[in-house]
């Protein structure tokens, strides 16, 4: 009797353990919009995709892709900032929702997260002034390109830049963009989030995006098992993406239209 008693309690508890972890794996969306409030996990350092403003208000695509989410689910938004570093474990400790923090997919991430499908371009590209038609890289011949020295956009140029092409390289970011904001280059190579940052800072350039160098959109981080959330963040994904509010987005922030993303 004893024996059968320790077993209907034991598969009991079993039987509990398995519903509450279901439950819980099911759990994210109801207790979002029970709380009428979503927790988001944003970049507050690294413009355009996220930063702060005079007033410490937080800005950025990753915001606006943030509150978009919100709206759409019909709840608040609590932006959560964090960085490159921190901004998955805040993700498995559940201290965020949603990671939206220009984050690329890769098989290591996959073993701890899920993804949505894309919502953002972020890529490394040629840029230059309005009035220079450069329409391929063969038009960048003869004119002059300021690039880091070493990024990747100064190793995916050398692919198929013509060989008349002269550089100036530089040691960092910072003093690439001086060069090209000051008019010592007539092109400038980097990735989105510099030159984006750039433009905001400097319309009088008149700026913008010319060639594509390299690809690498950014996903959306969801905790292992939200599947109902993860659904219904794709449908927000999807239909942003089918009435042109994710290419109005990256052309504001970016310079360019966010074009085909992987679903």
């Amino acid at each position: 009797m004893k024996s059968s008693k320790r077993s209907f309690a034991l598969a009991l508890a079993a039987v509990t353990l398995f519903a509450t972890g279901l439950a819980h794996a099911q759990s994210a969306l109801d207790n979002v919009m029970k709380a009428k409030l979503i927790k988001i996990a944003v970049p507050t350092d690294y413009p355009p995709y996220g930063s702060v403003d005079k007033t410490m208000t937080p800005q950025g695509l990753d915001v606006e892709m943030a509150q978009l989410i919100a709206s759409k689910l019909g709840v608040k938004v609590e932006l959560v900032p964090v960085t490159s570093a921190n901004r998955i474990p805040y993700l498995q400790t559940r201290k965020a929702d949603l990671v939206i923090s220009t984050l690329g997919k890769n098989a290591e991430r996959e073993k701890v997260i899920d993804f949505s499908a894309a919502y953002a371009p972020f890529f490394q590209a040629v840029y230059a002034g309005k009035n220079l038609n450069i329409k391929s890289f063969a038009d960048m011949g003869g004119k002059t390109v300021a690039v880091t020295r070493g990024a990747m956009e100064d190793q995916e140029l050398a692919k198929v830049a013509p060989a008349s092409l002269e550089y100036k390289r530089f040691e960092d970011n910072n003093a690439t963009i001086a060069a090209f904001v000051a008019g010592q280059t007539q092109t400038l190579a980097t990735s989105a989030a510099v030159a984006g940052d750039m433009m905001q800072k400097n319309p009088q350039l008149g700026a913008e995006y010319k060639l594509l160098l390299k690809d690498s959109p950014c996903f959306i981080g969801i905790a292992k098992g939200e599947d109902p959330l993860k659904a219904k963040v794709n449908e927000i994904i999807a239909n942003a993406k089918k009435d042109g509010t994710l290419d109005a987005m990256a052309k504001k922030w970016l310079g360019r239209p966010a074009g085909d993303l992987p679903v």
